[in-house]
């Protein structure tokens, strides 16, 4: 058996590995990445890009559809789902060729196989062993299902509802997470009779309730149907479709369902627990800094309890490179990192609800305002509705903002910054904003809770 050394092996190529091993090369370390699919991971090819781009194609659809209101005459004939496939997989092979350019360019070595941990230091791929200083584990997530919904045929989960070749005419999507109010949104835009199935009482359940509300309002005005704070119970599929049964015993026939119920932690049969690492139902435990009960074993992305986000893997790479490296970055708790939901109306939020501000910080000591979109001139030419919702401290800093509305997801920057920069709103209210741009909500917002409205009551 062969050996080969270098100061940092990482186990999984996708949005949290070659983070870390893009920074680590950065700060002077080899590295050597270890894929056994293709880098990018979930993210790249079966996720964040090919999803975002269904979601624009159906944000045309649906222009097309409206473009007389505009004064613009077109025709809509339809979807070329073979278009809209090659549309998707265009972006993904460009964006795939230029991380591995990127990845070479910087001297990685990265090896094809499938990796299984062997020692505290090592990674064995086929007959070869990959021993590092340091350790990070990377192996991403899959697609969950629930006891008893055995995946295939017209059960499927996002990665084949992806390689779809057709519309279908009627969906059930369960779960109203992000993933199933995305899909969801693409197909009614698409021609698609859709319901969504929740067991919570609302949809994305876990944003700002009045923003949940008002994602439900919009759906329903699109035609989308959902059955909230009721579980699934079972699902029968024959040669027509499935008929999905409730647990109240109501029951929703559909051609296709598409499960959505979350994402688990790929970490079976990879060695993990043999070399000592903690596990828990299969997620890896770290500390606030990622170190994994190992020393000098990492862990980053979707193996770690928390946000399943892949701007969260890039974030925690690019931390553990450099806490290696003794630069002692900075704890981005999860709370406070971006969350976007690219649904029609599309959701954005960073920091604490107001109802979560209140329990950590006490009711009396939070405040909040609620801009509607309707007052902003961008929003109105967009045709779209919505609010911005900032929730400070009284007499402190921003702790959380929470966005609905066609293009919120753009705005998430400037939010993300107030609230992790801990601006007070008398901080941030004499910066200017563009007109007539969005961002003009934000600062809208801004200025009431410093006790200075200009066009808010």
């Amino acid at each position: 058996m062969s050996e080969q050394n270098f100061d940092l092996v990482v186990l999984g190529g996708g949005s949290g590995g070659y983070a870390a091993a893009l920074r680590a090369v950065e700060l002077g370390s080899t590295v050597a990445l270890i894929e056994k699919d293709k880098l990018g991971g979930t993210c790249l090819h079966r996720g964040c890009i090919p999803t975002k781009a269904l979601l624009h194609a159906a944000e045309v659809a649906d222009s097309s559809r409206e473009s007389a209101k505009f004064g613009v005459r077109s025709t809509f004939e339809g979807i070329d789902v073979a278009a809209v496939t090659s549309y998707r997989e265009g972006i993904v092979s460009s964006k795939w060729k230029g991380l591995q350019g990127l990845i070479k360019a910087r001297g990685i070595t990265v090896v094809e196989g499938e990796g299984r941990l062997v020692a505290p230091n090592a990674v064995q791929v086929g007959d070869t062993r990959y021993v590092g200083k340091n350790i990070v584990l990377a192996t991403g997530s899959y697609s969950r299902s629930l006891p008893g919904l055995e995946i295939g045929g017209r059960v499927i989960t996002s990665e084949q509802a992806l390689e779809l070749d057709f519309v279908p005419n009627k969906v059930a999507v369960l779960g109203g997470g992000v993933i199933g109010v995305e899909f969801a949104s693409v197909w009614k835009s698409f021609g698609a009779d859709v319901t969504i199935i929740e067991a919570l009482p609302h949809l994305v359940p876990n944003e700002e309730e009045s923003i949940s509300k008002q994602l439900e309002r919009a759906f329903r005005k699109r035609g989308i149907e959902y059955k909230l704070g009721v579980r699934f119970q079972s699902v029968v599929q024959n040669d027509q479709g499935v008929v999905v049964t409730l647990e109240n015993g109501e029951t929703v026939e559909a051609e296709l369902l598409l499960v959505a119920v979350g994402r688990g932690p790929v970490t079976a049969g990879l060695g993990y627990e043999e070399a000592g690492v903690t596990i828990d139902r299969g997620f890896v435990i770290t500390d606030e800094r990622l170190r994994t009960s190992v020393p000098g074993i990492y862990a980053v992305g979707d193996i770690v309890p928390g946000l399943q986000l892949a701007h969260r893997g890039f974030q925690q790479g690019i931390f553990v490179a450099e806490e290696i490296a003794g630069l002692n970055p900075i704890v981005v708790e999860d709370v406070n990192i971006p969350k976007v939901t690219y649904c029609e109306p599309e959701v954005a939020s960073v920091g604490y609800t107001e109802a979560k501000a209140a329990e950590k910080f006490g009711a009396d000591q939070v405040s909040s305002y609620d801009y509607n979109l309707a007052g902003n001139g961008k929003s109105h030419i967009l045709e779209t509705s919505g609010s911005i919702k900032v929730v400070r401290l009284n007499d402190g800093p921003i702790v959380g903002v929470h966005m609905i509305g066609a293009r919120v997801g753009e705005l998430i920057g400037e939010a993300q910054l107030a609230v992790n920069w801990e601006a007070y709103p008398e901080d941030v209210a004499p910066f200017i904003h563009a007109h007539p741009t969005q961002n003009e909500a934000l600062g809208e917002a801004f200025l009431k809770l410093a006790g200075k409205p200009l066009h808010a009551l």
